[in-house]
């Protein structure tokens, strides 16, 4: 999967799922449902998350789980459920703040707009609801306000309300004031199609691109954490089966908003997978569980509490003597504010991965899974740099202290190097992108 092409057709998580999806199918994995076989490849979504997997060779006791994390969602700004308004002979449409994006990188921009849409089609008297991925062909904007009318913007730096600061313009208005967005996305349906509601958000239109004179850097919106999930899935797709363990990419919505949701990283969509995946995998592999009869199949094939303690002590241990990496991006050195780093612990683009720790337990990193992934950097030839944020500054998160302690998985906090992290469009190193996709073939391999 060309990296490029994902950064410009992912624009929302709904979006870099469907890329997801095509991205394995092409590669062979199969919709899981509930039933395995060795050596087979497979995939579950649940809305604009996605996990896929690789069974092993082999399901033993010994077999343990090799699971890669990253998130499929961004800052950004949401269309609000009654978004219109007119001001000043124009129709504006009122957005939400979805996460934490760097505001002032949002102005002067062209900003395209995509989403799902949930419709029912008039004749179906059942009212079965649908969806519909979409991506607009026009272009809104988040106009700044001429230094003329605020001159001392300059000297006193730009402040933004966002309740006032974020309508954006998206036509001129009519005679009749009718230039309603829900009436725009109707037309996105199919004939006889009526619009219940919508997930619509904004993104920086312009494509992603080589950068400096060298071009040795990428610059794109959307690179938190689209690197991550490309490097993920460019990996998983690309490794055999391991001998005997069960290797895992997992891809959640939400982390930008704390992951506390159905398809977020706090929810049980991974426990529930790996769950009944290892169900699965003991009926399917000869030799490992005694023969069953039909009460034990049946039991088997029900959820965890209704199962014996054994297979529950199982899956834990397995997962106690697991590894997980969760992928994000890492704050590189800025060449202009290098007062802003723990001196001593201050990655740089285009020097390797990025090992993310804090003592405060921001991140998932402890002693052990810290080790783990320098004897995998060393064993695959990939440079290994560490990152603590300053004592006097507070510090981001991740999915993987959630995940860690929802599985008690050891888990290491990891990413690549990049600037202007939440911006409407950010930097990073190529050859750190191929290294992480080395690192994470691996873990697989």
């Amino acid at each position: 999967m060309d990296f490029f092409d994902f950064l410009n057709t992912a624009v929302t998580p709904y979006h870099t799922v469907d890329c997801l999806k095509s991205h394995f199918r092409a590669n062979s994995f199969a919709e899981f449902d509930g039933n395995l076989e060795p050596c087979k490849a497979y995939f579950v979504v649940r809305g604009a998350s996605l996990i896929a997997f690789r069974t092993p060779k082999k399901w033993s006791d010994a077999s343990k789980f090799r699971i890669a994390l990253a998130h499929t969602d961004f800052p950004t700004l949401k269309i609000s459920p009654n978004p219109d308004e007119t001001r000043a002979g124009v129709c504006t449409l009122h957005t939400e703040v979805y996460g934490s994006p760097l505001f002032t990188s949002w102005l002067d921009r062209d900003l395209g707009y995509a989403g799902m849409l949930a419709y029912v089609d008039t004749a179906d008297k059942s009212m079965t609801l649908k969806t519909k991925l979409i991506r607009g062909k026009k272009f809104f904007r988040f106009p700044q306000l001429a230094v003329h009318l605020n001159r001392g913007v300059n000297q006193d730096g730009l402040k933004l309300n966002p309740q006032i600061d974020f309508n954006a313009l998206w036509c001129g208005a009519s005679e009749n004031g009718k230039n309603l967005f829900v009436t725009a996305l109707e037309k996105e349906l199919p004939a006889g199609a009526r619009l219940v509601d919508f997930d619509v958000q904004l993104f920086d239109a312009q494509p992603a691109n080589r950068g400096g004179f060298n071009d040795d850097w990428i610059y794109s919106g959307r690179l938190d954490n689209l690197s991550g999930c490309h490097a993920i899935a460019e990996a998983i797709a690309s490794t055999d089966a391991s001998d005997n363990d069960f290797n895992v990419a997992c891809f959640f919505n939400n982390e930008e908003v704390g992951s506390t949701t159905r398809e977020g990283a706090v929810g049980n969509f991974l426990q529930s997978v790996l769950d009944e995946a290892s169900a699965s995998l003991r009926m399917a592999y000869d030799g490992f569980a005694p023969a069953m009869n039909k009460q034990d199949c049946l039991l088997h094939s029900a959820p965890t509490s209704l199962r014996g303690n054994a297979e529950a002590i199982s899956l834990a241990s397995r997962l106690s003597s697991s590894i997980a990496l969760s992928i994000d991006m890492a704050h590189a050195e800025h060449p202009n504010h290098t007062e802003k780093h723990e001196p001593n612990h201050a990655p740089l683009l285009g020097k390797g991965i990025v090992l993310k720790t804090n003592s405060q337990k921001r991140y998932a990193s402890d002693l052990m899974s810290s080790a783990r992934l320098r004897l995998l950097c060393e064993k695959a030839g990939i440079p290994l740099q560490v990152f603590i944020t300053r004592n006097d500054m507070p510090c981001g998160s991740t999915v993987g202290p959630t995940v860690s302690a929802n599985l008690g998985i050891p888990t290491v906090d990891i990413g690549e190097p990049m600037l202007s992290m939440h911006s409407i469009r950010e930097m990073m190193a190529a050859s750190d992108h191929e290294d992480m996709i080395k690192l994470v073939k691996a873990l697989f391999c």
